[in-house]
């Protein structure tokens, strides 16, 4: 009888004692390059600021009918005072993240306006990196700034500040509006998102969340925040989906109104003064009851007139 052949045992080789020949090591190569290239970068994704040099953006600024709002000296960008001095609170735009404040003049046109029956000074925050401002974007880089601002405004008018966040603005105050809870009476999102990570999934779902430098967790930063926050969405926006915003709108347990322009786009909300609706959300952050219960509900589509 023949003997049965011997078989030896299959030799497993730890990973790193492979021989790795020249193709493999070239693709890892790419592969980290690659990687590292887009954790370097990725800001060059999130912020898209205009650049204007400061006597070009002050130029600008007069024919606009805005002055430059400084800080110890320094710019931070852009005021309007009430036309007769006699304003009765101050706004503090937040901006998205492209272009500069100074493009922002639509609000001080609607926040402003007679028809409101309002009296506010408006103030359009610069993000370091935008227009005229030096420095460079970045979530510390624009929180610090808003602090700054509301520190700022509290200390040089004692009048009451309501925040209005834009896009990228809307998480920028959420954060910054809740670290000054006593200085602010009141924050209003337009086109919000909790986060910029649930955000950059909605636009690049193969980047990982833990992959952001920029986080900005506003719906965490604003659980606590005591003051009304009024939440403004676009129904058909394809930036700031508006599934986003609800789900921020439905998180937040605080004080809260929401409204909803069905037929806008990222780009496209209605700021004139006299839809309607405008009224209400002032109306809303100023003169708001006690009861939380009666802030809590919605105002759907059909009520924006």
């Amino acid at each position: 009888m023949s003997a049965l052949p011997r078989f030896s045992a299959v030799q497993r080789i730890p990973f790193f004692e492979m021989r790795w020949t020249t193709p493999m090591l070239g693709i890892l190569t790419v592969l980290i390059g690659l990687t590292v290239t887009l954790y370097l970068v990725q800001r060059q994704f999130i912020y898209f600021p205009t650049r204007q040099n400061l006597p070009q953006a002050e130029r600008e600024a007069t024919q606009r009918g805005l002055e430059p709002w400084l800080h110890e000296g320094q710019f931070i960008g852009w005021q309007a005072p009430y036309p007769d001095g006699n304003a009765t609170g101050s706004i503090l735009i937040l901006h998205g993240n492209a272009g500069a404040a100074i493009h922002r003049t639509y609000f001080r046109d609607l926040f402003q306006s007679s028809a409101l029956d309002t009296r506010f000074d408006l103030y359009l925050l610069e993000y370091p990196g935008f227009g005229p401002r030096p420095g460079s974007p970045s979530e510390a880089s624009l929180l610090q700034a808003a602090d700054e601002a509301i520190t700022q405004l509290q200390q040089d008018s004692h009048k009451p500040i309501l925040l209005v966040g834009e896009s990228l603005g809307t998480v920028v105050s959420a954060i910054a509006g809740s670290r000054q809870p006593d200085a602010v009476r009141g924050m209003l999102l337009v086109t919000p998102f909790p986060n910029l990570a649930v955000l950059a999934q909605q636009h690049y779902p193969w980047l990982p969340a833990w992959f952001l430098r920029d986080r900005f967790s506003a719906d965490e930063a604003l659980a606590n925040f005591p003051g009304p926050v009024a939440f403004l969405i676009a129904g058909q926006d394809v930036i700031a989906p508006p599934g986003l915003g609800l789900a921020f709108f439905n998180g937040y347990p605080g004080i809260k109104r929401l409204w909803v322009e069905a037929n806008a786009g990222h780009n496209s909300i209605a700021y004139s003064p006299n839809r309607a609706f405008w009224r209400e959300i002032l109306a809303f952050l100023t003169h708001y009851p006690s009861r939380r219960a009666e802030l809590s509900r919605i105002c759907t589509p059909g009520t924006l007139a």
